[in-house]
């Protein structure tokens, strides 16, 4: 039984997939459904978990090389929840792009995790290094 780290056995076996330079999507609530990517849906109520929470989960065994967050992430929420990622984040090459843009990247990705998250276009791409 495991007693730490990410206890959730879909996002274990989904993370033991991802090799060098593969994506994962952490998405908000309301992200669209892709079929033809595997989803762990983690939500439980609005806000529960977070983006972060997740991110912040991911990151002792998640080597993040590069991350994509929708430009329009910028233009929609405050200085403190773009500080609260912009913390998250600092230590990875973070480029924001046109939420169109954004998009494209999913079907490449190797899963994605739907939290309860409603901060408008907190959904993030990450790369492995």
């Amino acid at each position: 039984m495991l007693k730490t780290g990410i206890l959730n056995p879909q996002i274990n076996s989904l993370l033991s997939r991802v090799r060098h330079t593969n994506t994962l999507v952490i998405a908000d609530r309301g992200f669209p459904f892709w079929p033809m990517i595997e989803t762990v849906d983690i939500s439980l109520v609005d806000g529960l978990p977070s983006v972060l929470d997740v991110l912040t989960a991911l990151r002792p065994n998640f080597v993040i090389g590069k991350a994509w967050m929708a430009q329009e992430f910028l233009a929609n929420n405050n200085a403190k929840t773009r500080a609260a990622f912009a913390k998250a984040l600092a230590d990875i090459a973070l480029v924001h792009e046109p939420h169109i843009e954004f998009k494209k990247r999913i079907p490449h990705a190797i899963g994605l995790i739907r939290t309860g998250d409603t901060v408008q276009y907190a959904n993030m791409v990450l790369e492995s290094a």
